[in-house]
């Protein structure tokens, strides 16, 4: 009976000290340390890095460096990035989204191959554009894609028609026009690609904006590539197979250099990347503010390297342009409430710090200054402007003066 009443009580203490199994695992519930992560600032940085870095890479190798085979260029980097989704799907993470997508046969022939159909044209039209126009009038055309993208939803249904909309985005087209009568440098050719290569990014964009609708197929850019960069690499190669393979030698890539051409993979391919990291980390505003920053820079750019010349009317219509686009994009409630943020942020910064305040502003002010005369420099002094170009090692120096 004692021997009974012992073991009760034996059980009952080893029950106290050893409880049931817990339902959730301890090491669960451990908080995990926060992850390496870096500033927005760093994101944005790389992506408008890399998005200007492949622009200006694709006009030097197609135009200056003399290798004018756009479809073979593009070929060249949707079979890089082919090769390199199917590495990272099956040494890292970063593809893992594609395991949630329900792809089919079907689905890949009716919605993929279209959609890819589309993406190799604006892709195609996109480099031809390089050899007739310059970077500076490309990205004063671009800024339209809102509005082709805006006539293709409707166009195909996927959204009413909106005349206020439409309003809104007309200063947009008014810039633009602007912009293309003060090109110095205009080629009908040119224009008509770039046209073209807006029109079918615009259709591509719609199109994968209705295959996105359904929850079975969200895909981030990089899952997108995966699937798409094979079938358009297939695509553009056949293309490029009757039209401009026969006609490229191998002086032809070692003029270019075969390193040069893998630099502008690997830089294209990290462009799609940075937009992986880029989502998620940055508002809607930050993203309008930075692709107006970057195309404003390659207009610059632009301007630097290979002294392109850009009108003051160009100019003009540029800044209507940039200022729809913004407008189109956020509205005007919301620029409102970023302008109030902006001016309370500014004045708290002016009481915090006001020596930093106005050396700011001063150096803003020296800076359009400098920017104003050095653009009145080659109408005023242009002997003066090619010296000042020979001596920085830019340019063509100006020739000696004639000997009698």
């Amino acid at each position: 009976m004692s021997n009974d009443g012992e073991k009760v009580r034996t059980s009952g203490e080893v029950s106290r000290a050893e409880p049931s199994l817990p339902t959730v695992n301890p090491a669960a519930e451990k908080p995990e340390p926060p992850k390496a992560s870096f500033h927005p600032a760093v994101y944005v940085s790389a992506w408008i890095t890399l998005s200007s870095s492949v622009i200006l890479f694709n006009k030097y190798i197609l135009d200056y460096a003399n290798f004018r085979f756009p479809i073979v260029l593009t070929t060249w980097h949707l079979c890089f990035a082919t090769l390199m989704t199917q590495i990272l799907a099956r040494t890292t993470t970063l593809l893992d989204g594609r395991k949630t997508v329900k792809m089919t046969g079907r689905v890949y022939l009716r919605a993929i191959v279209p959609i890819g159909l589309f993406f190799s044209l604006s892709l195609i039209c996109g480099n031809v554009t390089y050899l007739y126009l310059s970077v500076a009038f490309i990205q004063m055309l671009k800024a339209t894609t809102p509005v082709a993208v805006l006539l293709a939803t409707w166009g195909m249904g996927m959204a009413p028609v909106n005349l206020k909309v439409l309003m809104n985005v007309g200063l947009i087209v008014v810039g633009v026009v602007i912009a293309s009568f003060g090109e110095i440098k205009f080629v009908f050719v040119g224009f008509l690609f770039q046209i073209g290569g807006i029109i079918f990014e615009a259709i591509r964009l719609v199109m994968v904006q209705r295959l996105l609708s359904s929850a079975e197929y969200k895909m981030d850019p990089l899952v997108s590539l995966y699937y798409f960069a094979p079938v358009c690499a297939v695509m553009n190669g056949v293309t490029a197979l009757f039209l401009e393979v026969p006609n490229v030698t191998w002086g032809h890539i070692q003029n270019v250099g075969v390193s040069v051409l893998l630099l502008n993979a690997i830089t294209a391919f990290l462009l799609n990347v940075s937009v992986v990291f880029l989502i998620g980390k940055t508002s809607s505003l930050v993203m309008t503010l930075c692709g107006v920053l970057k195309d404003i820079l390659l207009v610059a750019a632009s301007m630097m390297l290979w002294q392109t010349p850009v009108s003051n009317t160009q100019f003009f219509g540029y800044s209507i342009a940039l200022i729809g686009l913004v407008y189109y994009k956020l509205g005007a409630d919301k620029i409102k409430d970023y302008a109030g943020q902006a001016n309370r942020s500014w004045a708290e910064f002016g009481v915090n710090h006001p020596v930093r305040r106005k050396s700011i502003i001063i150096g803003a002010v020296v800076l359009i200054f400098f920017l104003f005369i050095g653009s009145l420099g080659p109408n005023y002094a242009p002997e003066q402007v090619d010296r000042v170009k020979g001596m920085l090692g830019g340019g063509t120096p100006a020739a000696p003066p004639a000997t009698p």
